[in-house]
């Protein structure tokens, strides 16, 4: 399957003829094509590719700027691939265990240790599947985990003698050693990997050709550019992936390594969008996707998926509605979605090329969120 599944990504890659029609509709984005046109101008990123769905239609969808800074770079479109960074966590691992958790192989009232024993120790036992998808396991945000380990086995051995920085439940810390532990969960009830899960559950039925991890050399030319890692010092090829975490974990992890398009990402948002289902395919029931998109209390997270602050300030801007539900991505990628606008905007970029030091995309995000608002409202 995985063979066939390549060849045909690429073969359908390298015979895609590139047309970008402006859809038919009646809605103005011009608002939207001239902050895009001038964040590419400013250097907040290289290029993008933002798509927008509203009431069920893509009523937006255009590319802006290049793959890289260089004058010779390939022109992005809406077909480049981008590194999905932390998107991983929300749209595969996120995704799988709304499946797994609709057919009873998986508790997220359970502790952590019920699927891997070795995790629940040095203050650890009482740690639940469920704070790992809200982020308050007590688990430290990150580890540069190069730094001490070799293989994915001396990570996972190293999350597993580690101690929690507060007790489970008590403090929200948006961690990715807690995704990587929900991928090994993952892993563990279905006994593939989280790449397989994937490609099996979602991607192939989805139509989703161009999402994948580790993808192979003959796209590259697809795919635009992150940031070079000078602090890779292992014998073995370095995975494509810009996260330091994942390609120590061999490119598939649960907190990032997914590499993707709007135009993938399209289906698969929507489908949530439309509770659960696609083209007359379940892929989860709608009270699963209500379940894991939906607010408790004041709480800055769903499950597995971030929501809009309620006060302050938010990446969605302030047009979107307190129901709100995304999740961004390192690399500069976010989806956002609101159900009371039955609205949603996916926006790819590449900000971290040359160096993640530009940090420009954090006042570009809101803008584009607020743009799109007054645009489908035509204010």
């Amino acid at each position: 399957m995985g063979i066939r599944w390549t060849l045909s990504a690429l073969l359908l890659t390298l015979c895609a003829v590139i047309i970008e029609p402006r859809p038919a509709t009646a809605t103005d984005f011009r608002p939207l094509e001239e902050i895009a046109q001038q964040a590419v101008s400013d250097g907040v990123f290289p290029g993008t590719s933002i798509a927008v769905i509203h009431r069920g239609r893509v009523v937006f969808h255009r590319a802006f700027g290049r793959q890289a800074y260089s004058p010779s770079s390939r022109v992005a479109d809406t077909t480049t691939i981008y590194d999905l960074a932390s998107l991983t966590k929300a749209v595969v691992t996120t995704g799988l265990a709304m499946q797994l958790v609709e057919r009873d192989s998986l508790d997220l009232d359970a502790p952590v240790a019920r699927y891997l024993p070795k995790f629940g120790s040095r203050g650890k036992e009482k740690v639940r599947v469920r704070n790992l998808m809200l982020h308050n396991s007590g688990l430290r945000a990150h580890t540069l985990f190069h730094k001490t380990c070799r293989t994915p086995d001396e990570v996972f051995r190293a999350i597993d003698a580690d101690t929690l920085l507060s007790a489970p439940g008590t403090k929200t810390l948006y961690s990715d050693l807690g995704f990587i532990t929900l991928g090994r969960i993952v892993a563990t009830i279905t006994g593939k990997n989280l790449e397989a899960n994937f490609r099996q559950r979602f991607a192939i039925p989805l139509g989703m050709r161009h999402t994948l991890f580790n993808p192979p050399s003959i796209l590259l030319g697809s795919i635009a550019p992150t940031e070079q890692d000078t602090s890779w010092h292992f014998e073995t090829k370095r995975p494509l992936v810009h996260d330091q975490n994942a390609a120590l974990l061999g490119g598939v992890a649960g907190h990032a390594g997914l590499f993707s398009t709007t135009g993938d990402l399209v289906p698969y948002v929507l489908m949530l969008m439309q509770n659960g289902s696609c083209k007359g395919k379940l892929y989860a029931r709608p009270e699963t996707v209500r379940r894991f998109t939906s607010r408790s209390g004041r709480d800055s997270r769903a499950l597995g998926w971030d929501l809009r602050s309620i006060e302050g300030s938010s990446s969605a801007g302030t047009a979107f509605s307190a129901s709100s539900w995304g999740h961004l991505g390192f690399t500069g990628t976010s989806i956002w979605v609101d159900p009371e606008k039955d609205l949603a905007v996916i926006m790819l970029s590449n900000r971290v090329h040359p160096s993640s030091d530009n940090i420009k995309i954090r006042k570009f995000r809101p803008l584009l969120h607020d743009t799109v608002v007054r645009c489908i409202s035509g204010h």
